[in-house]
């Protein structure tokens, strides 16, 4: 893969936009098969352009015309906001009060940078692919959640392009959410609460919620090969030492004593779990109190970290799929749940690459026919790249949404005949 050098932007990012971003397959996204006639019109862009130029508040008539004016930009990056009461681009001749944002997908933001306590191979940006497994176990927990305890049904989830993952819930009844409603399920996929100074994040009792008890066996998948091998949670009296803090302290004392006598930390996780096991085995039949101890550990150590500001808030602009990362190069990709375990963020093209396989290609190319229009040539030379499957997964989920949305309209259509 071509190394990607962040001077070299200016010149690969016209190349990116005029012949390799899915234009189309983004205008159908974000037109939602027609919903409203100027529902496009009202969603607001914003660009990062070059130098750290931020501009806010863009809008276009369009699939058409944006795609012209990221070909005459070049944005370094691209965000999507809200669709809004006004177009945004014209939100200074609105009277104030009036310009207000009134739907949005529901999105996730989970950064890796948030699990920075709980990581022993990487801090800040950083990421390697034993810390990636805490994205894969995000996505998991998150997409069960959004499905069998919330009734959703559209979920594009996304590769930040560095350290992190994104999620767009795109069902018609839940952009038109509230904040509050939005907030609401936030909170209700939340766990790890607390800062910095706050020891013990994970706090469970009777009765364990279902949310709860099927996140841990999500989590539990992962949890030996994660935690126990690849992070060694328990490898040293340093290590175990700060899992033991968020023990009972009767317990813990029994466990100090007994962890220098395993040999690694799977032997001394089966310890830990085996005298948790055992509490609630005894609890059962009436002998003491119930502890959770290992549960609240793979669940302060795993779960999902969400940014609840970034999901309730109907204005808040989220990084676009199909985006490129200016510090790695690498595209904003959708990912194919299907594959999920086999996914590599180091293995995703970066624009660098995605331009040499296209001068490779390019003698070929030449050889087509020249009469072809400029959509066909465009769609011909992404799949002659990586990016291929990334837009063909994209166009699944678009394929999927469009024919639920016929399907929808069919049942209304037949439920009117019937009066």
């Amino acid at each position: 893969m071509a190394p990607f050098e962040p001077a070299a932007l200016p010149e690969l990012l016209p190349v990116f936009y005029r012949r390799l971003f899915p234009h189309g397959a983004y205008g159908r996204w974000l037109g939602y098969g027609g919903v409203e006639k100027n529902y496009f019109q009202l969603r607001e862009f914003s660009f990062t352009l070059r130098d750290d130029v931020y501009v806010r508040f863009q809008s276009f008539g369009s699939p058409q015309e944006l795609e012209k004016e990221l070909q005459r930009t070049n944005p370094y990056k691209i965000d999507i906001g809200a669709v809004y009461s006004h177009r945004p681009n014209q939100h200074n001749t609105v009277h104030l009060g009036a310009f207000q944002p009134v739907e949005k997908e529901l999105v996730f933001d989970i950064d890796m940078t948030d699990y920075d306590d709980v990581r022993t191979c990487c801090s800040s940006a950083d990421i390697c692919s034993k810390c990636w497994t805490l994205m894969t176990i995000a996505v998991r927990v998150i997409d069960r959640a959004l499905v069998e305890d919330l009734g959703m049904k559209h979920r594009l989830w996304v590769y930040s392009g560095r350290r992190g993952v994104h999620c767009w819930v795109c069902d018609d009844a839940v952009r038109k959410w509230s904040p509050a409603l939005r907030a609401a399920a936030v909170e209700y996929l939340s766990l790890v609460k607390g800062g910095a100074e706050t020891v013990k994040k994970v706090n469970l009792s009777e009765p364990v919620h279902p949310f709860i008890r099927r996140s841990v066996n999500v989590v539990e998948k992962y949890f030996e090969a994660y935690a126990l091998q690849g992070q060694d949670i328990l490898g040293s009296p340093e290590r175990w030492d700060k899992v033991l803090a968020l023990v009972p302290e009767e317990q813990r004392e029994l466990l100090q004593t007994e962890f220098p006598k395993k040999r690694d930390s799977v032997q001394r996780w089966e310890l830990l779990k085996g005298r948790m096991e055992r509490t609630r085995r005894a609890a059962a039949n009436g002998k003491g109190t119930a502890c959770y101890a290992d549960w609240e550990i793979m669940l302060q150590y795993c779960f999902p970290r969400l940014d609840i500001n970034v999901s309730k808030g109907i204005g808040h602009l989220l990084k676009s799929p199909f985006s490129v990362h200016p510090k790695t190069g690498r595209i904003s990709v959708p990912l194919d749940l299907q594959r999920l375990d086999d996914f590599d963020p180091f293995a995703v093209p970066t624009i660098s690459s995605l331009c040499q396989e296209l001068d490779a290609a390019g003698d070929d190319a030449e050889q087509e026919d020249s009469e072809e229009t400029e959509p066909k040539r465009r769609m011909r030379d992404y799949r002659r790249t990586q990016l291929a499957p990334y837009v063909k997964a994209f166009e699944q989920f678009l394929e999927e949404m469009e024919h639920a949305r016929r399907g929808e309209r069919l049942r209304r259509s037949d439920l009117q005949g019937e009066f």
